[in-house]
């Protein structure tokens, strides 16, 4: 019989001291580095991303289960062994070892005692669980194309609903459907806020050709949400923050929009379905494109990264003031 552990997250003790002293925390997942890049680059990403957390003063939490017990804030060893730097990482890629755990899959991992990396609905469950308020990833899942006849949506959005987090991110992938995935957020009671942008970032693009309803301004502002979320109580739900890639850094948008009709006419060529059409999507557009696509995603992630931290340090300030005053706090600097 598997070894039972606590379903609480473990909290490293830089983080849980972070927490205690009200300073800014900044949840990371770790997906991108067991599945999204290849060996070493992977492990110089999650490294160089918990640099930049903490170049604007943040304390980095990467996510991850490790022989079943869910973690907050990795060490280097943990970091390196998601990586699949230590042995224990299994295959090329650490996929064979280390698992991709949504929301959905994070019990049978605790169960059976496995290790795995976290996607955005199972960092987001983990650290909101440990108190943590702002996560940044890179694009969101969401609803798939041709979703009436695959009834494919990704778990992010309905986890994202229910669970009290602030989420900086480029958008959703643009191989989704980005309109449907759009209606589905304002269904699901999601807020949406473009960040000094009145257009929905479209992952690798800066602009899906969509617009947002709200737009925050400042890391205050984003802040001022958060609070005012709080203060109305009821349902609790995510705050996602679409912050586009910078214009310099964007995936050229005809090379994308030939290259995504490329990938999806082979998908449907091959019956490729479920779920693995985004891999299949994803890798087709890094090879077809000479790696750039890969170098927008990493160049959005970089800037959620930066973001996350200047939103969680503003939420910081904002619960010092509160506490200091016995009030709400105040918005701006």
């Amino acid at each position: 019989m598997p070894q039972q552990h606590s379903a609480v997250p473990v909290v490293s003790e830089e983080v849980r001291e972070a927490l205690d002293r009200r300073q800014p925390v900044v949840a990371l997942e770790s997906t991108i580095i067991a599945h999204g890049l290849p060996r070493p680059r992977n492990l110089v990403v999650g490294a160089e991303l918990e640099a930049l957390v903490r170049a604007e003063g943040a304390v980095p939490a990467t996510v991850a289960v490790l022989d079943g017990v869910p973690r907050v804030g990795l060490d280097k060893a943990q970091l390196e062994r998601i990586a699949g730097r230590d042995g224990n990482g299994g295959g090329d890629g650490g996929g064979d070892a280390v698992r991709k755990l949504g929301h959905r899959d994070l019990a049978p991992a605790l169960a059976s005692g496995a290790t795995g990396a976290t996607t955005v609905s199972g960092t987001a469950f983990l650290a909101a669980r440990a108190g943590l308020r702002v996560f940044a990833t890179g694009g969101l899942g969401g609803v798939h194309r041709e979703w009436v006849q695959s009834q494919d949506e990704s778990a992010d959005l309905a986890l994202l609903a229910r669970t009290r987090i602030t989420v900086v991110c480029a958008g959703v992938k643009s191989i989704l459907d980005v309109p449907a995935t759009l209606q589905r957020l304002e269904t699901l009671g999601v807020t949406v806020l473009g960040y000094r942008t009145e257009r929905f970032p479209g992952f690798y693009l800066a602009d899906s050709g969509l617009p947002v309803d709200w737009t925050a301004r400042s890391p205050e502002e984003v802040a001022a949400v958060m609070a005012a979320q709080d203060r109305l109580g009821g349902l609790e739900s995510a705050v996602l923050v679409a912050n586009p890639v910078a214009e310099a850094e964007q995936l050229d948008p005809a090379l994308h929009d030939r290259v995504l009709a490329e990938a999806l006419a082979e998908c449907r060529e091959r019956g490729i379905t479920g779920q693995a059409v985004t891999p299949f999507l994803l890798g087709f557009l890094v090879r077809a494109t000479g790696g750039a696509s890969l170098e927008a995603n990493l160049a959005a992630v970089r800037g959620n990264v930066r973001l996350g931290a200047r939103i969680a340090a503003a939420w910081a300030e904002r619960a010092d003031g509160a506490e200091a005053t016995g009030g709400a706090g105040r918005a701006g600097r």
